[in-house]
């Protein structure tokens, strides 16, 4: 099958799939004789994997270990467990950060009066008279 119908079937433009091949995160494929890719089922599978991988967080390098793992029958699943529980550390992580960085948004915008006066907390924070993070009721 063709680049466009592989992009179709996985929701992925054509763009990606060429990145991915130029990064060696899948193989080459074969060529018709017209010059154009022609990718087999086993390639799209392995192009599925990495967009299932990709929509749980896991990052192009994460996933380069992923696939590792996947090709190698003798790998162990708490090698992937491994793997998974780091990415659910970072992605907790993240979202704590983002939690303390909605806190501040908030009460920044609590401390605005929404006004036609020119004065905001929010652009004096923006411009760095207050720092966001650390901005409490």
């Amino acid at each position: 099958m063709n680049i466009s119908k592989v992009a179709r079937l996985t929701g992925l433009t054509a763009k990606t799939l060429r990145y991915y091949e130029s990064i060696g995160l899948i193989p080459e494929p074969e060529r018709a004789d017209n010059g154009y890719r022609s990718y087999n089922d086993s390639l799209l599978r392995r192009i599925r994997f990495i967009k299932n991988a990709r929509e749980a967080g896991f990052n192009l390098d994460e996933c380069r270990e992923l696939l590792i793992l996947h090709d190698n029958e003798c790998r162990t699943s708490a090698e992937v467990k491994a793997l998974t529980l780091a990415k659910i550390a970072e992605l907790e992580q993240r979202i704590a950060q983002m939690q303390q960085l909605l806190q501040g948004l908030r009460c920044l915008a609590d401390q605005c009066h929404g006004d036609q006066q020119p004065e905001c907390p929010i652009m004096e924070a923006l411009d760095g008279y207050k720092e966001v993070r650390s901005i409490e009721k």
